[in-house]
């Protein structure tokens, strides 16, 4: 006997949806869709073209069939606002976008860095959900906004209903007590942020709901959270126990790190920048992001979609260190013309 599970899997250029059959000696992974995620500039602001994307997933699961339950992972920090009758208020802003430009410095001089760090345990990005939000203060979507929703939590919340937020994806928000496991309240009042937008916890392995009725998906399966930080799901599927081993995820990003029990919190673990993300199973997950694909990414979308194989191929026949570059220099974090930069 086997049973068969949908994983919707969404990241920063594609997403996917894939089934896996589980029995005694199984384990089969199939993609049964996969959809390009395309974000939009309007009016000056990157966002992401979040409806395509729950196109795709709608696509995708209708294409997988019955399946025992589905879960969503995604990328990180990134946030859409439901009014209170649970409408969309627009479409979630890239992190990438510049309207957090200098804002990470500013917050940081009021709020102390060594208290954003002693509470949240979070490597200093300018794109984290603290530093969007602070960009977003009086803005007409924010000022009305009932709840505030991670992207995979998002996706959940179409699929079945209900509102929460995974535990793993809500930690790199640096809105999030790192030692407690709770909302970081008190932070986000300094901050200037509402805490009564962010909804209830839950916590990875536990069912949501079942699948709305109204969107027609063969068997209604239930929805369970999973890690919904893509990391988070990717470190939990590492085949190694204990604490002897660390781990490379390579994507747009590549996260760099290792699996603890408790979070570092120390002055030398801020100022060497690396950052407690929860996991699964009240793991910590301490790592460093580094820039990934992102740098390749970006430089073919400037090349007009060039081969990728045959790109590799000649550049893997050309003379090696030729030059060197920081990949993670500032001037690579925005869109653009990357081979000209």
């Amino acid at each position: 006997m086997s049973s068969r599970f949908a994983a919707v899997d969404l990241g920063a250029s594609n997403g996917r949806v894939m089934v896996g059959r589980v029995g005694p000696g199984i384990l089969d992974l199939t993609e049964v869709h996969r959809f390009a995620n395309e974000p939009v500039r309007v009016a000056g602001t990157l966002h992401w073209d979040i409806l395509a994307l729950a196109r795709g997933v709608l696509d995708g699961l209708r294409a997988a069939g019955p399946v025992t339950s589905v879960g969503v992972d995604s990328w990180a920090v990134d946030y859409g606002l439901l009014d209170a009758s649970g409408a969309l208020l627009g479409n979630p802003v890239h992190y990438r976008d510049a309207r957090t430009d200098g804002v990470a410095e500013r917050l940081a001089t009021r709020l102390g860095p060594e208290r954003l760090y002693a509470t949240t345990g979070l490597q200093q990005l300018p794109f984290n959900t603290l530093y969007q939000l602070a960009a977003a203060a009086g803005t007409p979507q924010l000022d009305v906004a009932r709840w505030l929703l991670l992207i995979p939590d998002l996706v959940v919340y179409w699929l079945t209903g209900e509102v929460g937020a995974e535990v793993t994806n809500a930690s790199t928000t640096q809105l999030y007590d790192v030692r407690r496991r709770t909302w970081a309240t008190e932070l986000m009042a300094d901050a200037g942020i509402r805490p009564e937008l962010f909804p209830p916890l839950r916590e990875a392995g536990s069912r949501v709901a079942p699948v709305l009725p109204t969107l027609g998906l063969p068997g209604a399966p239930d929805v369970v959270a999973v890690g919904s930080h893509d990391t988070a799901s990717a470190v939990v599927g590492v085949p190694a126990s204990g604490q002897s081993f660390a781990y490379i995820s390579c994507g747009t990003w590549s996260l760099v790190g290792v699996e603890l029990d408790a979070p570092v919190l120390t002055e030398a673990s801020r100022q060497a920048n690396f950052t407690n993300e929860s996991g699964v199973d009240g793991s910590i997950r301490y790592l460093r992001n580094v820039m990934g694909l992102w740098l390749l990414q970006e430089s073919v979308r400037a090349w007009g979609g060039a081969d990728l194989p045959d790109l590799l191929r000649r550049a893997a026949a050309e003379p090696a260190f030729r030059s060197v570059v920081d990949p993670d220099d500032p001037a690579f974090l925005p869109p653009g013309d990357m081979p000209a930069r």
